[in-house]
């Protein structure tokens, strides 16, 4: 039937029980099949992290300066991946370090909300903060 039509016999699903076909164009099929992929593509959300670096003994003015940098990150819909690094001995001021996190998540909790709370990884202590979703 395909060869009478000058057109393709093309195997849809050949794992069912008969075979399903179709007959068509296959460069035509092939193009629409990419124009689909590139549809799906397009819609898909891209993912946007960003970083903020403190230190443990980071000063009130730094703090609300950065604070507003993460503000307007979230407010583009990045996420915030806030994090502490502790330098040399600097490590045992972990439980400051800590809750310099707490309260830079707290500050943002009008407009973001916590993914991952406070984590120590090596010489560093990481928060992730998402944008809260709009209603």
């Amino acid at each position: 039937m395909a060869d009478e039509q000058g057109l393709d016999l093309i195997e849809i699903s050949p794992k069912a029980d008969p075979p399903v076909c179709r007959i068509a164009d296959y460069q035509k099929f092939l193009y629409q099949q990419k124009k689909k992929a590139k549809e799906i593509k397009a819609k898909s959300v891209k993912v946007v992290v960003k970083e903020i670096r403190f230190g443990p003994q980071t000063d009130d003015h730094d703090y609300n300066f950065k604070l507003r940098h993460a503000q307007n990150f979230i407010k583009e819909g990045a996420k915030v991946k806030a994090y502490v690094f502790f330098r040399g001995r600097s490590i045992v001021f972990k439980e400051q370090g800590e809750i310099l996190l707490l309260r830079f998540a707290t500050d943002l909790e009008e407009i973001a909300k916590v993914e991952m709370m406070p984590k120590l990884e090596g010489k560093r202590m990481t928060i992730m903060l998402a944008p809260k979703p709009k209603k």
